[in-house]
């Protein structure tokens, strides 16, 4: 089941406009990244779990592309655009080849399974 939107027959024309536009910079930002980048770690400051999906990585051997939005005082609203378009609650967000596969704890399960080195053709 897909996750739910809000459809955009529902939203009023007058808006769709700003919706559309709000913070489209930072998603596009880290769309390009993602595109780039193998390993990618979309964090704030001062995040422990940013902290610890990215010392996870290094002790796996694994290079990645690391973001950073603002800390736990400024640029949550931007941030929040990344959490609407990805659909996950919390950072670190970690995409590994074009795909988020989550936060710190799920990408430490990937590392400890073996699947991360599957997922990067390792």
């Amino acid at each position: 089941m897909p996750r739910p939107i809000l459809d955009e027959s529902r939203l009023h024309p007058a808006i769709r406009a700003t919706i559309e536009r709000l913070h489209a910079d930072i998603v596009r930002e880290v769309q390009a990244a993602v595109d780039a980048h193998p390993v990618v770690v979309v964090g704030m400051a001062h995040n422990p779990f940013v902290r610890r999906a990215r010392k996870a990585l290094d002790g796996a051997g694994v290079a990645h592309h690391d973001l950073d939005y603002g800390n736990y005082f400024g640029s949550w609203r931007r941030r929040n655009a990344l959490k609407m378009w990805t659909g996950w609650p919390t950072f670190p967000m970690v995409f590994v080849r074009g795909q988020l596969v989550g936060g710190a704890a799920d990408l430490q399960r990937l590392i400890d399974s073996g699947e991360l080195r599957t997922l990067l053709g390792r």
